[in-house]
C-alpha cells in the first residue's frame, strides 16, 4: 500500500492535500467536514487588513468620545481590544478544539499594520502555523519594486520575531525576480512558500457599463505556472514548497510533486465538486503511485525538478522553443 505521508514547514501531514483559505474554511462545522473528507490540513479563513483597519477605526471613534473621562484610553490600540480581531482569534481557537488535523491561520497583509501582535494572538490559539499573504499592488508611479519588497520583508521579519510557529508566505507571481524575493523571505524566517496566490480580477459589463466582481473558476491548466516555479526553486531553498491554483486531480498532485512540491493547496475543485472529492483525488494519486511502483512520496518528489542547468528542458525560456517545435 502506498504511503501518502509528507511534511510541509516541518508539519507532518497524512497526505499532500491542504485545503486553502476560502469559504470552505470559514466555519468550524465546515472544517470538521474537511477533516472527515480526508484533508491533511486546513488554512483557515484569512484575517484581512481591511477588517483590522475598519475595526480599529470604529474602536478609535468609540475611545475618542470618552477622551476627557479616560486620558489613557487612546493608547490601547493595537492591543486587540477592538472586537473584530478578538472575535477572529476566538473563532480560530474554537476551530482548533474541533479537529485534530493541522490548522494554519492566515493573515492578509498589505501595509505596515502591527501584524506581529495579531500573529502572536493567533499563535496563542494553538494553530500549527501562520500563512502570510503579502500581495502589495501599488498605484503610486513613484513606488519602486525594491520599496515594496523591503516593506514585505519587514512585515515578515516582525512577525517572525513575534512567533515561534512556522510561517509560510503565499506568493504572487508578479515579482521582477521571484527567486531573489524567495531568497530574501527565507532569510527573514519563512519556513514555506505557497505558489501562487489566486488573484481575483475585476471585470466590466459592457452592456450595462458597470464594473463586476466575478469568480473565475480554475482548472488543471492553471497549475502549470506554480509547477514551473516549484521546479526552478526545488533544491535551491530549504523552505517547503506548496502548489496552489488549479490543482484539480490526483494527476495534478503527481505533477507538482515530481517538480518538488511537498504539499498542494486545493480550493477551486472543492467548491465545484464538494469536499468529498478529496477522496477521489487521493485515490487517483495513489493509483498513479502504484502504477509507477512508488511506495512513498520521497521516492519521486523532485525527480523532474531543474537538476542540470545544461538540460534543454529545464523550466526556463527554452521550454517556449520546445513548445513551438512540438506544435509542428
Amino acid at each position: 500500500m502506498s504511503d501518502l505521508r509528507t511534511s510541509y514547514m516541518g508539519i507532518a501531514l497524512k497526505n499532500p492535500i491542504i485545503v486553502g483559505s476560502s469559504p470552505l474554511s470559514a466555519r468550524v462545522d465546515k472544517i470538521v467536514g474537511l477533516e472527515a473528507a480526508g484533508a491533511a490540513a486546513v488554512v483557515l479563513k484569512s484575517l484581512f487588513e481591511e477588517q483590522v483597519r475598519i475595526d480599529a477605526e470604529i474602536f478609535e471613534e468609540d475611545l475618542t468620545r470618552h477622551n476627557e473621562s479616560s486620558a489613557e484610553a487612546t493608547s490601547m490600540f493595537p492591543r486587540l481590544e477592538h472586537a473584530g480581531t478578538r472575535t477572529h482569534a476566538y473563532w480560530v481557537a474554537e476551530a482548533r478544539k474541533a479537529v485534530k488535523i493541522p490548522l494554519i491561520a492566515s493573515i492578509n497583509c498589505l501595509s505596515d499594520v502591527q501584524w506581529a501582535e495579531y500573529a502572536k494572538a493567533l499563535e496563542g490559539t494553538g494553530v500549527d502555523a501562520l500563512e502570510l499573504n503579502l500581495y502589495s499592488p501599488s498605484r503610486d508611479l513613484n513606488t519602486t519594486a525594491a520599496q515594496i519588497e523591503d516593506r514585505e520583508v519587514k512585515i515578515l521579519d516582525e512577525v517572525r520575531k513575534a512567533v515561534k510557529i512556522p510561517i509560510g508566505v503565499k506568493l504572487n507571481p508578479f515579482y521582477t525576480n521571484l527567486a531573489n524575493v524567495v531568497k530574501r523571505f527565507e532569510g527573514a524566517g519563512a519556513n514555506g512558500f505557497v505558489m501562487f496566490n489566486r488573484l481575483f480580477q475585476p471585470d466590466i459589463d459592457v452592456d450595462q457599463e458597470v464594473k463586476r466582481a466575478r469568480y473565475q473558476e480554475t482548472g488543471s491548466r492553471d497549475s502549470l505556472l506554480p509547477l514551473r516555479w516549484i521546479a526552478l526553486l526545488s533544491g535551491q531553498v530549504k523552505a517547503g514548497l506548496a502548489a496552489s491554483t488549479g490543482i484539480s486531480s490526483g494527476r495534478d498532485m503527481a505533477k507538482v510533486m515530481l517538480a518538488g512540491a511537498r504539499a498542494t493547496q486545493v480550493v477551486g475543485v472543492l467548491l465545484r465538486e464538494k469536499p468529498a472529492y478529496i477522496g477521489r483525488m487521493l485515490e487517483e494519486f495513489t493509483a498513479w503511485m502504484n502504477l509507477h511502483g512508488y511506495k512513498n512520496i520521497e521516492e519521486f518528489r523532485g525527480k523532474l525538478a531543474r537538476v542540470n542547468p545544461e538540460d534543454a528542458w529545464n523550466f526556463t525560456a527554452s521550454q517556449y522553443v520546445e513548445g513551438l517545435i512540438g506544435l509542428g
